[in-house]
């Protein structure tokens, strides 16, 4: 099996991996998971991170085809948008992505222009897709739980998960967005463990852990049977959802989640200006 050549770029404020993944031969690259940093504070943005990506592609002759986002996540904002704009290339997400959409169109009262089919997004991968980074072998896998439009890229023998798993001495994603389940959530994730042992899995998250100092992204189908804290090989599904239910009632809401979600529903654009120019991003009151 050809093998890509993978970097990774990390935004410690959201605990966020972003991978370029490219084929050495066709110099064609996908870009998974961006960041666009956001204050909330201020308002304001900046594209330090999405900077430092597009140098990379730049400065290594890549030709971007696709921008693929693994969900609408709720911990960063994408910057697919502003790459896309700069090295081009298509912006992608599982076909659920209207799913999230209509949820948190009618939570944020969205303008009547906002769309709900996932047009905003240039591609809507399906479960069992396949497709090429360069004459790399791909695959789009439905792994919903976490969000209804979680999915995992395999390219190559290289699985990109998402939320779905940490690992495995940080376990799994949450499940208590609108649309989780901590059921469907572990079927996913044996979707993955039923992939070979030694496919390596890159993570989207790190937050280190109780017996280790420095991040880390990436490990194995077979590390994750043997040693995930939350769901290693034995663990039925029954203990598990009881083990997520109960620790998900005690997680806080993300710093960033109100924006993140207006934004990466609209493929990383921001909601459209207002009559004075200025666009804003809404806070629902006593909602979360």
């Amino acid at each position: 099996m050809k093998a890509p050549e993978i970097k990774a770029f990390f935004d410690e404020p959201t605990n966020t991996f972003s991978y370029v993944v490219w084929d050495p031969q066709e110099r064609q690259a996908a870009i998974i998971d961006s960041v666009l940093e956001y204050d909330p504070a201020s308002g304001r943005t900046k594209h330090n991170a999405a900077d430092i990506i597009v140098a990379f592609i730049n400065a290594n002759s890549l030709h971007v085809q696709w921008l693929i986002e693994t969900h609408v996540h709720a911990d960063h904002l994408s910057a697919s948008a502003y790459i896309k704009a700069l090295v081009g290339g298509k912006i992608a997400t599982g076909e659920h992505v209207q799913t999230v959409q209509n949820v948190f169109g009618k939570l944020f009262n969205a303008d009547a222009d906002f769309k709900r089919d996932g047009s905003q997004f240039d591609h809507l991968f399906k479960d069992g897709e396949t497709y090429r980074v360069g004459q790399i072998e791909a695959t789009a896998i439905a792994t919903p739980g976490h969000t209804p439009s979680c999915m995992t890229h395999l390219i190559g023998n290289c699985a990109f998960v998402g939320d779905t798993l940490f690992m495995p001495d940080c376990g799994s994603a949450r499940c208590d967005f609108p649309g989780g389940d901590a059921h469907i959530l572990y079927r996913s994730i044996q979707k993955l463990y039923a992939l070979p042992d030694d496919t390596q899995l890159f993570m989207c998250h790190d937050y280190k852990s109780a017996t280790r100092s420095e991040y880390a992204y990436e490990t194995t189908v077979g590390e994750e049977k043997r040693a995930n804290i939350h769901l290693h090989a034995g663990v039925t599904e029954a203990a598990f959802v009881q083990m997520r239910n109960t620790r998900d009632a005690t997680l806080a809401v993300p710093r960033l989640l109100l924006p993140s979600i207006q934004v990466n529903m609209r493929a990383g654009q921001f909601p459209p200006a207002e009559e004075n120019g200025i666009r804003y991003i809404k806070i629902p009151m006593d909602t979360l």
